[in-house]
């Protein structure tokens, strides 16, 4: 009996890793308060829809916790991306927050970043994200921690994203 009672107590959607807005609502646009995301070892998706619709800009932030004995190996752009014009934004903070302000901040406090369109699909973006011009910078895996994504579309779309997170041991 105890069994099954704490079997009920883990829903299958408790136990999912990864994130899709179609299924679960959309994501945070406020980088105060990025929504968590969890990540199991192998590959996670994370998708959802942006852009700007009515001079109203859906950005997306959520926060991951890579645990010690793990890495973030690759983020791979997957083909069921669709960017407005030319390209989108993705830029990652360390911690529980991205403080940079979404209009007139500059990338010193960022990680990384990096604009990426159709041409990086089927791509890892992590080291693109790791070179992004003025911020700190760092050369993939990222290590154990937490860390705060930012992803934005500022053209006029009903544009959607699709990244596959892989997470590792340090042994693969």
């Amino acid at each position: 009996m105890a069994l099954i009672l704490t079997a009920s107590l883990f829903s299958a959607s408790a136990l999912a890793a990864g994130y899709s807005e179609k299924r679960s609502g959309d994501l945070s646009d406020s980088g105060a308060t990025p929504d968590p995301v969890k990540l199991k070892l192998g590959n996670n998706v994370i998708s959802g829809k942006y852009g700007t619709k009515n001079g109203v800009t859906d950005r997306d932030y959520f926060t991951v916790k890579i645990p010690l004995g793990q890495q973030l190996s690759a983020i791979i752009l997957e083909p069921e991306t669709l960017v407005g014009i030319n390209v989108s934004f993705i830029g990652i903070q360390k911690g529980k927050q991205v403080t940079v302000p979404p209009v007139g901040g500059t990338p010193d406090d960022l990680l990384g970043y990096t604009l990426y369109g159709t041409d990086d699909e089927g791509t890892d973006i992590l080291p693109a994200i790791g070179q992004g011009d003025g911020a700190k910078g760092f050369v993939p895996p990222l290590g154990p921690g937490t860390y705060s994504f930012w992803v934005q579309e500022t053209a006029s779309c009903a544009c959607r994203y699709r990244f596959t997170f892989q997470v590792t041991t340090p042994t693969e």
